[in-house]
């Protein structure tokens, strides 16, 4: 051990001493600060699931994967991080003896390797990064850019260290093999022994590279230590906790149902609610649970949301990674005044701090804390907001963000939660919602439309369709959940309609509930007021359970063809009582064509492309039964480039159907000219929204003579009835020609 040896060895351990002082001081810190959300005691277990999930995803990188072209070479920089861990301790030992290696591995070729692919794969998987990351700045892609708005500083500095960390390795590989410290057969050292050839015999060269290594981790740690926020870094140790603490136990992703509305870590009942005391919603960056202070803590700035977000797409201010960004900050930035006791009531008044002393106590907090208490979490440029209201209310709840996530944050109960707080507490919302929420309460759906009229839809029909009337046959094998658009909205009304004849032909025996049936509450509780939504389950459970009185759960079976109520009524209503083996029309209608009681004999020569649905597709999973059905009537199908579980949105959802666009281009026109890109002749969908919003939007482009007046949108259970429909028709018509001809 020379000079040089013990010069540099003893700079490594007393700055490593101090750069992992400071890294352990922070992660206890992070630990303190992310207790500071509300409890939440859904996310404990099962461990078994939790675990296989986080396995599959961190050692599969099944979300990473969903960026094909970015998955492999991340998966790369990931295992050089966690393995190479073995690299930069084992620097520490070669900085002061250079042909020290760890007992028994060093002596071990598929140990050298190991070492030597995840050197290379480092290097070579952190160049590509690089390159993707300037491929795609926002200096040549502006808003398409899904790195618009992310820390650029912040990321030349990981990708940095990264490309250090991984030379290092292959560097004081090469200068011990240059050194002869070790006789390994040349497959287990491919870069590096070629390279030590050209190196010279030096104990100095290891100690140099070893310390070169050991210096870009320790400068690492103390930024790192120094830059809570830095999400980009610490992803790397809060990704495997965010992952196993995602919302669903089984793996899923956090959509179908919103997060119930819960308050000191247990649902809220709103009988026994007390504003003063209980958390309606996030009125405060505090009112978030300790798994919110995890998501903001984790983000990674990635912008895969970003760049799937309907509504940044059209020129919309919501960000769902800037949303995030800009909570974490908050959050990181309030901290000390809430880790103080500091706590505001809803008027802004200091609750937390008070009495004897309080303003000494205030005195210790920094001015930034304070400055960050004084901000309202939601609120407009002139009142300092850190999300402002245009913001909020951009989202279409379509979980695009939710579904490409790469860490399982959960964006959407985030948003929902927030508006909760708006809509409940501060009475703050767009003003269409109102007369929206009044139609809820007055009427039982959004359109303000009679009870009574729920049943206009059959009138057009040849055939009289079964109504509930105090008891289901024996053989009524499903309930018919028209909804809200089926039942009042003329276009919808077109859906249902072919949805009833085509169970007519089948045989399918149904009833649907007519003037009993009212809103399912998905537009109130995605629009924040959980109060009516809860009010509207409720009495549609008691309705649903007395229809069902008297069967098993298996055989309590509802169709719908609205994906909205679809979702509510298979997700959401489990929490109040109402268990139904619920179905979308789409998935019937499939298995009926299936069993061959429902054939498709004349094909329809359409050109057809299918827009998915979002709380059908990314919601539910259902992507296969509505192209089958296309298939099944003979259509040619035609897939739009934004298709399945990356469909664009149509814009309805998140209670949009009722607010106006004001800002950049219209979401449905979005889409539809996304489909006529396709050349269809029709525009074929699975939910009475998308119906409305896509039609609209087609109406648009043929004003603007950008659309052929042919092109039409319809629903996928019209394109089937028509190639059924024709078939019977043909044969009606040959069994009339017969006595004619004898």
């Amino acid at each position: 051990m020379g000079a040089v040896q013990i010069t540099l060895g003893a700079i490594s351990v007393a700055l490593g001493v101090v750069a992992w002082s400071m890294f352990a001081m922070t992660i206890a810190r992070f630990v303190r600060i992310i207790r500071l959300g509300q409890p939440d005691g859904t996310r404990n277990g099962p461990a078994l699931a939790r675990l296989a999930t986080l396995v599959k995803e961190f050692a599969a990188h099944t979300r990473m994967n969903k960026f094909r072209h970015v998955g492999v070479w991340h998966w790369l920089v990931m295992w050089g991080f966690l393995l190479g861990s073995l690299a930069l301790f084992e620097a520490y030992g070669e900085v002061f003896v250079p042909t020290w290696g760890w007992p028994i591995l060093d002596h071990l070729a598929i140990y050298h390797l190991l070492m030597e692919i995840l050197g290379v794969g480092t290097v070579v998987g952190i160049l590509v990064l690089m390159a993707i990351r300037q491929a795609n700045h926002p200096r040549k892609a502006g808003r398409v850019s899904r790195f618009q708005g992310s820390n650029f500083a912040w990321a030349y500095f990981i990708e940095a260290v990264v490309l250090i960390e991984g030379i290092g390795i292959l560097g004081v590989r090469a200068a011990k093999a240059a050194l002869g410290v070790h006789e390994m057969p040349l497959w287990a050292e491919f870069v590096s022994g070629p390279v030590g050839m050209l190196l010279p015999a030096s104990e100095n060269l290891v100690s140099v590279f070893a310390f070169i290594k050991l210096m870009s981790a320790t400068v690492w740690l103390i930024v790192v230590a120094r830059t809570m926020t830095m999400g980009v870094a610490w992803h790397r140790f809060s990704a495997f906790f965010n992952i196993y603490f995602k919302r669903e136990d089984d793996g899923d992703v956090a959509l179908g149902a919103v997060k119930p509305m819960m308050s000191g870590g247990k649902p809220l009942d709103f009988e026994e609610a007390d504003p003063d005391t209980d958390v309606f919603g996030a009125g405060k960056v505090e009112d978030f649970s300790w798994k919110g202070w995890l998501d903001f803590t984790t983000c990674t700035e990635c912008g895969r949301c970003q760049s799937q977000c309907p509504a940044w797409n059209t020129g919309k201010p919501l960000s769902p990674k800037l949303m995030i960004t800009q909570l974490r900050d908050h959050a990181y930035a309030k901290a000390p005044y809430l880790l103080a006791g500091g706590s505001k009531d809803m008027a802004g008044d200091e609750v937390g701090i008070t009495g004897d002393g309080a303003e000494e106590k205030l005195g210790k907090i920094n001015a930034l804390a304070l400055a960050e208490a004084e901000r309202p979490l939601v609120g407009g440029p002139e009142e300092m907001g850190v999300i402002d209201p245009e913001v909020l209310w951009a989202c279409t709840s379509c979980g695009a963000c939710v579904e490409q996530c790469p860490v399982d944050i959960e964006h959407v109960d985030h948003i929902v939660d927030m508006r909760r707080y708006q809509v409940m507490i501060e009475s703050n919302f767009p003003t269409e919602l109102g007369g929206m929420f009044k139609n809820l309460e007055n009427k039982g759906n959004p359109w303000g439309q009679n009870a009574k009229d729920r049943l206009a839809w059959t009138e057009d029909l040849d055939f009289e369709v079964p109504v509930f009337d105090g008891e289901l046959a024996a053989d009524d094998e499903y309930l018919f959940w028209v909804g809200c658009a089926g039942a009042f909205e003329d276009r919808a009304k077109k859906t249902t309609q072919a949805v009833a004849e085509l169970l007519h032909m089948a045989g399918v025996k149904y009833k649907v509930l007519g003037p009993e049936e009212t809103c399912t509450g998905d537009p109130a509780r995605r629009a924040g007021n959980e109060f009516i939504f809860q009010m509207m389950a409720q009495q549609n459970v008691e309705v649903l359970n007395g229809v069902f009185e008297g069967r098993e759960p298996g055989k309590r079976k509802i169709v719908a063809t609205c994906a909205h109520c679809f979702n509510s009524l298979a997700n959401e209503y489990s929490e109040l009582g109402g268990d139904y083996e619920v179905v979308h029309h789409t998935q019937l209608l499939n298995k009926l064509v299936r069993e061959k009681r429902l054939t498709p004999v004349a094909p329809v020569a359409e050109d057809v492309t299918y827009h998915d649905p979002c709380y059908l597709g990314r919601h539910n999973k259902v992507y296969t039964p509505p192209r089958d059905l296309v298939g099944a009537a003979g259509a040619t199908f035609r897939e739009m480039p934004r298709h399945a579980d990356r469909s664009m949105c149509c814009g309805a959802g998140g209670a949009r159907m009722w607010m106006e666009e004001r800002t950049g281009k219209r979401i449905n026109q979005e889409r539809v000219d996304e489909a006529l890109g396709t050349a269809p002749s029709k525009i074929a969908t699975g939910c009475p929204f998308c119906k409305v919003m896509l039609s609209d939007g087609l109406t648009a482009r043929k004003s603007e003579k950008v659309a052929n007046e042919s092109v039409e949108v319809v629903d996928v259970a019209q394109l089937l009835l028509n190639a059924v429909k024709r078939g019977d028709d043909k044969k009606d018509g040959a069994a009339e020609a017969e006595p004619a001809s004898s």
